[in-house]
């Protein structure tokens, strides 16, 4: 898998991107992640990349043209599966739309910012528009971080245990079940019984009523879809 990160500010990128799973992911050339920094596309002599907008309403726009050169310039190198904009005002990313990315061969990932992008890029170029949650943050890097994080640690190889990943939280639409390590008994706390028991049928059991129980305490909303 290729990602390219597209940003007005990459150095916030730089260090999420080169720690842990993902910077052994690059290292093993399971995926190549490449951040490109959307001023080096602007004609402006002081590399502006944003303007009022049309209106007169408060704040600044990245301008379409910056934007345009470097999507243009990526796309006549390779196809994009998606071409992803990161905004408040989308679908909020979950566990599903990770799994479906993960098995894509190139993605895009333009990171908003200020007031947001010109619209004619959204309606024109844009394949697919995220959100991580109802609120709003200074740019798109954050979620640009937590989308590749999700996505890069599905792929195969990618993690030293994979079936790790599939026992997470929201796979099956459920909350992970409850997790012990030694020693099974600390400050007079102990693991539950039937973890030490070794009868693995009785465990699985017991791991997905507590995944159900924890659902149906915690997010309800999960059982209903």
């Amino acid at each position: 898998m290729r990602i390219d990160i597209l940003s007005v500010v990459p150095e916030l990128l730089e260090s999420p991107l080169n720690h842990s799973i993902i910077k052994r992911a690059q290292e093993k050339k399971i995926v190549e992640i490449y951040i490109h920094n959307i001023r080096n596309w602007s004609k402006d002599k002081y590399r502006k990349v944003d303007d009022y907008p049309f209106g007169g309403e408060a704040g600044m726009v990245l301008m379409i043209q910056p934007v345009f050169d470097c999507i243009r310039e990526l796309m006549a190198q390779r196809n994009y599966d998606e071409i992803i904009y990161t905004s408040p005002d989308a679908p909020v990313f979950n566990q599903q739309m990770a799994n479906e990315l993960s098995l894509k061969e190139n993605i895009m990932i333009l990171c908003g910012h200020y007031k947001g992008i010109d619209q004619r890029i959204r309606d024109n170029l844009i394949t697919r528009e995220i959100s991580i949650g109802d609120y709003v943050l200074t740019g798109g890097e954050l979620p640009a971080c937590i989308m590749t994080d999700a996505i890069v640690r599905l792929i195969p190889g990618a993690m030293s245990d994979e079936s790790s990943a599939l026992s997470d939280s929201f796979q099956d639409n459920l909350l992970a079940p409850p997790v012990y390590t030694r020693p099974a008994e600390f400050n007079g706390w102990g693991v539950p019984e039937v973890l030490l028991s070794g009868n693995h049928a009785k465990i699985r059991e017991w791991q997905e009523q507590q995944a159900y129980e924890r659902t149906r305490l915690l997010r309800p909303d999960l059982l209903e879809e």
